[in-house]
């Protein structure tokens, strides 16, 4: 099949599934059909909404159909682990699956294996900044599931002198922070509640918001709205994507900080996953062009 030229449904067509609950707000079903369709591969991607109780029957119908892998979204990130043969040291680290490979041996085996790509999705960007990084200091804003990753990529990637988890609920900032001692070689790790954290906000040369404070369609808020304690030496890291130049980002470029947007990860994490499917590298171009149009500016 020629690259560019529509890619149909055929009974050699490899299906690779989006398992969640809710999924029909995904955006990774026109990622992954944009690079399907660009480079002419045999696949197709699909969202299917999976129920927390339906979930050991739908993994097991990847084995069984014959799937090339799948991502997997809230609330099962943590709950497939187990019904997987194997996981990624990074996966297992941060405790959580959002992406599954379906590996075949010469025997015909299928072997379902458990990565977690937003670490690297969220390095991308950060790599070219890396001189900056190494041996900050460093503030992470949220302590859910998107913080896990994003904890364990500043730990193992940049060795942060300091690493401030700001958490509404300082327990939960706590309990994030002893999960993670092994890689904190340090003694980085600290939690602080919002109203102790503008020191460190100060200080901080890397700035990541974790939380989905500030998406759309509650675009006027901001996860740390004291724009006077941003600085030009700053970079600032919103996981938020819709919009792409939240207020977050909006008012530290205004203070000279340098911004960078989650839509680059939201790419990032899918290219990474791309590539463990079909062995080839995501289209990007492509992919931003067909994405443009849907987010707000």
């Amino acid at each position: 099949m020629a690259p560019g030229t529509d890619v149909s449904i055929r009974a050699t067509t490899r299906p690779v599934a989006l398992l969640g609950d809710p999924v029909a707000h995904s955006f990774s079903p026109l990622i992954h059909n944009t690079g399907f369709r660009t480079q002419g591969l045999d696949y197709v991607y699909l969202a299917c909404r999976v129920p927390k109780d339906a979930l050991p029957e739908a993994i097991a119908g990847l084995r069984a159909l014959g799937f090339a892998g799948a991502n997997v979204t809230i609330p099962h990130k943590e709950a497939v682990r187990p019904l997987l043969d194997r996981c990624t040291p990074r996966a297992e680290a941060i405790g959580a699956v959002n992406t599954i490979v379906c590996r075949a041996d010469g025997s015909g085996t299928v072997a379902l294996i458990g990565d977690n790509t937003d670490v690297e999705g969220f390095l991308e960007p950060l790599q070219p900044l890396a001189d900056r990084l190494t041996g900050a200091e460093m503030v992470v804003l949220g302590a859910g599931g998107a913080a896990r990753a994003v904890v364990y990529a500043l730990l193992t990637e940049f060795r942060p002198t300091r690493l401030t988890i700001v958490a509404r609920t300082p327990a939960r900032g706590e309990a994030l922070a002893a999960d993670f001692a092994t890689y904190d070689t340090h003694g980085a790790l600290q939690v602080a509640a919002p109203d102790q954290a503008a020191p460190a906000i100060r200080s901080a040369r890397l700035i990541v918001n974790a939380t989905p404070v500030g998406m759309h369609p509650h675009v006027a808020a901001s996860p740390w709205p004291h724009a006077e304690d941003f600085g030009p030496e700053q970079i600032v890291y919103d996981l938020v994507y819709n919009p792409v130049r939240t207020r977050l980002l909006r008012e530290a470029a205004t203070r000279g900080a340098t911004p960078i947007d989650g839509l680059t990860m939201l790419i990032g994490q899918a290219a990474a996953a791309y590539r463990q499917w079909t062995g080839h590298e995501l289209p990007r171009e492509a992919v931003q062009a067909a994405l443009k149009p849907l987010f707000q500016d």
